[in-house]
C-alpha cells in the first residue's frame, strides 16, 4: 500500500503502532483495492507453499515470459477442455473400430483428426509448462529443465496416442476403408485417459464440490467406460469371425448386420452390463470358443473390478485417501458449525482457508519430520532456515549468537492464508511473530469504529513485541495481505532469553525502544509522550533517558522494571531536571513509584524549579504516593516536613499548605536553613498564607525579627487558634500589647517579663479533634486560664464558645475524654464535644 510520505511509510513499517492513515483507507476503499488479493476457496488449490525460511518466494514470476504456470486459470481451462476431448476419445474409438469399421463416417473421421491436432498442440504447449517437483514441492520454471523431463517421460507415449493411424493407413493403401491392424494401432488413444485421473484427483481435494459424489462419478465413469469397450469388443468378434451364424448375436439375429446401428449398440451394452453385474440372463450368451475365451477373462476381470466398486462405494476412500476424508470431514464439520451459530461469511471463509492451508502443509510433514529428529540436528535444521531472517530483524540487533540460536530454537513456522486475523486488537500478547514471505497489514478503527488499514509489514518485520514487552493488550489489528510465511515465538521464550544474559537484555531494549523513539503519535498504545528525551543529547544518550521517562509516564511498571534490570541509572533526568520519580509521581503511577524505590532512586532529587517528587505527589493529590514518599523520606532527612512547608509558604500555595496540614506535618517544622513556614511568609508578605499558618497554631516566636503588618497579625491573633505559649520579646511593644489584651488580667506579671509567667493556660475548641482535622476547620478557639476543677472549665467553655456545654464531654487532642484537672497541664489543647455534636463538625 503507498504511503502519503516518506514518514507515513516509515511509522507503518516501524511496527504499526501509529494511527497517521490517510482518509482514503477506508474499509470499503480496502477491500475494493484488495480484491485480488482477498480470500477466494477458489484458488487455495493454485497456491504454493514457500519454503521455509525463504522470504523472496513468489509463485507468480517466472524465469521466462514463455514459461505458463500450471496453476492458471487460463491453463486449468484448457485442462479441462482437454478432458472433454479425451472423454469423445475414449468413447468413439471402440465405437468406430467395432460398429463402423466397415463404413467409416466421413463427419466422425473429421473430428478425430481435429481432436488429434488438438492434442498436438496440447503437445508442444507441455514444452512451456512448468511442472512441481514431486520431491520438493516447489515449481520448477526452468525451460531447459520442462523439456529434459517431458522428453524423457510423457513425451514418447503423448506422440503415439496423437498419430492418426487411419488416416495413414489411407495414404499408404489409397482405401478409405483400412485394415484392421491400423484400427488396433489406435488403443494407443488410451494414454490420454490419465487426464481423467488427474482431474478426478484434483476434484476429489477442491472442497467446492462434494467428496461423495465426485467419488461415485469417478467409479460411475470407470464402470461405463468398461462396460462400452467390453461391449463394442464383443461386437467385433462377432464381426470378424468366419461363420457369422455361430456368434452371440448372429444365433439370435441371423441378419444382425441389417438391423440399425443403434439396435446392435444397446444389444452388445446389454450383454455387457448383464454379464458384469449378474450371470447373464442367457438370452444372449457366448456360441463359439473366442467367445467363450473372451467372457472367461471378461468375468475375471469383473471380479476385480467389482471389487473395486464395492470396496470404494462401501468405504468411499481407501488407506491412499485418508488424509482427503478426513480433511473433508474436518471441512464438513466446520461448515456445520458456521452455519449452527450463525457466523458470518468471512469467519467461515477464514476457518475453511486455514484448515486448507494446513492441510497442504501437513501433506509436506516437515513438521513432523522435525520433531521426529535428534534434537541436535533439529537446531542445525533451525539455524539453517530461520536464523538469517532473524539476525535481520531490528529488535535483534546486536544480540550475542548465542541468544540467537536459543530463540531459533523455538520458533515455529507456520502458513497463514490471505486475509487471515494473526493478532486481534485487544488480545493478550501471547506470541511475537516474523514475517518471513508475504504481508501483513495493520487494521485500526477511526473514529466511526470502521477498520482503516494503517501500515503495511514485509518480509524481515516483525509485530506483537509492543504488546509482548511492555505487558499489556494489543493496539492492532494484524492480518495477512497474502499468504505468508511467519515465525511464531512464544512471549515467555522471548522473556527467559533476554534475562539469561544482561548485555543482550540491554541490547534488545534498546533496540525496541529506539524502533519506536521516532513515532510521534500518542495514540501509538500511550507509548512515547513529548518532552522528555528532547534534541540531539536525547538521541545519543547511552542512559537512555528518554525511554526511562516514557515507561514512567506511562505507567508502564513491568516494563520500567525491566528498563531498570538493565542497570539503567533510575535517577536519569530530562531537560527539565526531571526524574522518572517525578513523573510518576505527578501522574499517579504508585507501582511505577514503587519499582523506582525499589531500585534506589534519590527521592530529594530536585528539577529545575526546584520540585521533588514529594511536592509533585502533593501538588497533584495523589496522596497514596505522597504518603509512601514521605514515609521513605523523612526516614533519611529530618528535614523533609520543614521544606515541604517552607516551599508551600515561599510560593504561596495556600491548596498545597492546607493538604501538608492536613495529612499532619509539623506546623512548626524547621528546613534545613533554621526557618519556619510563618517565617518564610511574613518574609514574602504572603497575608493570606500567614492568616492560615496562624489560625492553625503557628508559633510566632521571633516573628518580630520580620516586616509584617502588626495590624494584621492583631487582627489574627485575635481570631487565632494558639496551642502553646507565644514568646515574644521584650523590643516588641505591640505584640505585648496584643498578649495583654487577650490575657486581661488573669496572669500576674509584668508586661515586659513575659518569660517568667507561671499562670497555666489552655486553649479550649468546640467539637471533636478527629473531625475537626478532616474537615480543617478555621473556627477560632479560645486562650483561658486553667481553672481548678472541670465544671468551671465547661462553664467558662460554655460562656467564651457560645453553647452550653454542662454536660459537655472534654478530650485532649487525641479525642481521649479527661475526667481530672489534674492531669491537663500548661498549653494543652482542650476540645468540648457536645453530645449531638460529636459527629457533626465544628
Amino acid at each position: 500500500m503507498k504511503r502519503d510520505s516518506k514518514e507515513n511509510k516509515q511509522q507503518a513499517q516501524a511496527q504499526g503502532e501509529s494511527t497517521e492513515a490517510p482518509q482514503q483507507h477506508h474499509h470499503h476503499h480496502h477491500e475494493e483495492e484488495d480484491e485480488s488479493n482477498s480470500l477466494n476457496l477458489r484458488n487455495l488449490s493454485k497456491l504454493i507453499l514457500p519454503p521455509l525460511g525463504v522470504s523472496s518466494f513468489n509463485q507468480n514470476q517466472t524465469k521466462s515470459k514463455w514459461i505458463i504456470s500450471p496453476m492458471d486459470s487460463r491453463y486449468r481451462c484448457w485442462e479441462t477442455f482437454m478432458v472433454l476431448l479425451v472423454a469423445y476419445s475414449a468413447w468413439v474409438y471402440p465405437f468406430e473400430v467395432a460398429f463402423l469399421n466397415s463404413t467409416p463416417n466421413k463427419k466422425l473421421c473429421i473430428a478425430d483428426n481435429i481432436v488429434d491436432l488438438f492434442f498436438a498442440i496440447d503437445i508442444v504447449l507441455t514444452f512451456f509448462v512448468a511442472y512441481i517437483d514431486p520431491r520438493t514441492q516447489l515449481l520448477v520454471r526452468n525451460s531447459k529443465k520442462i523439456a529434459v523431463r517431458y522428453l524423457s517421460t510423457w513425451f514418447l507415449m503423448d506422440v503415439a496416442s496423437t498419430i492418426p493411424f487411419e488416416a495413414l493407413g489411407y495414404l499408404f493403401t489409397g482405401k478409405q476403408k483400412v485394415g484392421l491392424s491400423y484400427s488396433l494401432l489406435g488403443i494407443l488413444r488410451f494414454w490420454r485417459l490419465r487426464r481423467v485421473k488427474q482431474l478426478f484427483t484434483r476434484l476429489e481435494k477442491d472442497i467446492r464440490f462434494s467428496y461423495f459424489w465426485v467419488r461415485c462419478a469417478r467409479l460411475l465413469a470407470v464402470t461405463l467406460f468398461t462396460v462400452h469397450c467390453a461391449g463394442c469388443i464383443y461386437y467385433l468378434l462377432a464381426i470378424i469371425y468366419p461363420h457369422q451364424g455361430k456368434t452371440w448375436i448372429g444365433s439370435s439375429n441371423p441378419n444382425f448386420k441389417e438391423t440399425g446401428l443403434w439396435i446392435r449398440y444397446i444389444s452388445a451394452m446389454y450383454w455387457s452390463i448383464t454379464t458384469m453385474t449378474t450371470v447373464g440372463y442367457g438370452d444372449l450368451h457366448a456360441v463359439n470358443t473366442v467367445e467363450m475365451i473372451f467372457i472367461i477373462f471378461y468375468m475375471l476381470f469383473n471380479l476385480g473390478l467389482t471389487s473395486y466398486l464395492i470396496g470404494n462405494m462401501t468405504n468411499l476412500v481407501v488407506e491412499g485417501t485418508r488424509r482427503t476424508m478426513e480433511f473433508r470431514n474436518s471441512i464438513e464439520a466446520a461448515s456445520n458449525f458456521v452455519c449452527r451459530n450463525r457466523l458470518p461469511q468471512r469467519m467461515k471463509e477464514q476457518i475453511l482457508a486455514y484448515m486448507c492451508l494446513r492441510f497442504k502443509a501437513e501433506n509436506l510433514n516437515q513438521h513432523q519430520l522435525i520433531e521426529q529428529l535428534p534434537k541436535s540436528i533439529c537446531k542445525s535444521i533451525c539455524q539453517k532456515l530461520f536464523l538469517p531472517t532473524v539476525e535481520k530483524v531490528y529488535l535483534f540487533r546486536g544480540v550475542s549468537r548465542e541468544i540467537l540460536l536459543l530463540l531459533v530454537a523455538t520458533m515455529k513456522a507456520e502458513y497463514i492464508p490471505p486475509r487471515e486475523d494473526v493478532i486481534m486488537q485487544k488480545e493478550t500478547a501471547d506470541d511475537v511473530y516474523i514475517i518471513v514471505s508475504g504481508e501483513v497489514e495493520i487494521i485500526g478503527c477511526d473514529e466511526m469504529e470502521k477498520e482503516v488499514v494503517v501500515g503495511t509489514l514485509h518480509s524481515g518485520e516483525m509485530f506483537g513485541e509492543v504488546g509482548a514487552l511492555c505487558c499489556r493488550p494489543q493496539t492492532f489489528t494484524f492480518r495477512t495481505k497474502t499468504l505468508s510465511q511467519l515465525l511464531r515465538l512464544k512471549t515467555t521464550a522471548l522473556i527467559e532469553a533476554m534475562q539469561s544474559k544482561q548485555q543482550d537484555n540491554l541490547a534488545i531494549l534498546k533496540n525496541f525502544l529506539q524502533h519506536h523513539k521516532k513515532l510521534k503519535d500518542l495514540s501509538i498504545g500511550d507509548l512515547l509522550v513529548e518532552g522528555g528525551g528532547e534534541g540531539e543529547e536525547a538521541e545519543d544518550d547511552p542512559n537512555m533517558s528518554f525511554n526511562l521517562l516514557t515507561a514512567a509516564s506511562t505507567g508502564n511498571a513491568a516494563f520500567l522494571d525491566e528498563l531498570l534490570k538493565a542497570r539503567l541509572d533510575p535517577d536519569i533526568g530530562d531537560s527539565k531536571g526531571q526524574t522518572p520519580l517525578h513523573i510518576a509521581a505527578s501522574k499517579g503511577h504508585e507501582d511505577c513509584v514503587m519499582v523506582l524505590l525499589k531500585y534506589g532512586c534519590n527521592i530529594h532529587l530536585r528539577d529545575r524549579n526546584g520540585n521533588t517528587a514529594l511536592w509533585e505527589a502533593i501538588a497533584s493529590k495523589h496522596f497514596s504516593i505522597f504518603r509512601i514518599l514521605y514515609h521513605s523520606a523523612a526516614i533519611s532527612d529530618s528535614y523533609t516536613a520543614g521544606d515541604l512547608l517552607c516551599t508551600a509558604a515561599k510560593r504561596n500555595d495556600l491548596t498545597v499548605m492546607k493538604e501538608l496540614l492536613k495529612y499532619g506535618l509539623n506546623i512548626d517544622s524547621k528546613d534545613r536553613h533554621g526557618l519556619t513556614a510563618i517565617q518564610i511568609a511574613m518574609v514574602e508578605n504572603h497575608v493570606d498564607m500567614v492568616k492560615l499558618l496562624v489560625m492553625n497554631g503557628a508559633d510566632v516566636v521571633d516573628a518580630n525579627t520580620y516586616e509584617f503588618s502588626s495590624t494584621s497579625l492583631n487582627e489574627m491573633l485575635q481570631k487565632r487558634e494558639i496551642g502553646h505559649r507565644i514568646m515574644m520579646h521584650d523590643t516588641t511593644t505591640n505584640h505585648e500589647m496584643i498578649l495583654k489584651k487577650l490575657e486581661g488580667d488573669q496572669c500576674e506579671g509584668k508586661m515586659g517579663k513575659l518569660e517568667g509567667v507561671n499562670c497555666q493556660r489552655v486553649s479550649i475548641y468546640r467539637g471533636h479533634p478527629v473531625v475537626r482535622r478532616e474537615n480543617c476547620c478555621m473556627v477560632s478557639g479560645r486562650l483561658i486560664r486553667l481553672p481548678n476543677s472541670l465544671e468551671e472549665l465547661k462553664n467558662i467553655a460554655g460562656e467564651k464558645l457560645g453553647f452550653d456545654a454542662r454536660n459537655a464531654m472534654v478530650t485532649d487532642e487525641g479525642g481521649a475524654e479527661i475526667d481530672s484537672i489534674e492531669v491537663i497541664r500548661d498549653n494543652d489543647k482542650l476540645f468540648i464535644v457536645e453530645d449531638a455534636n460529636c459527629l457533626s463538625g465544628c
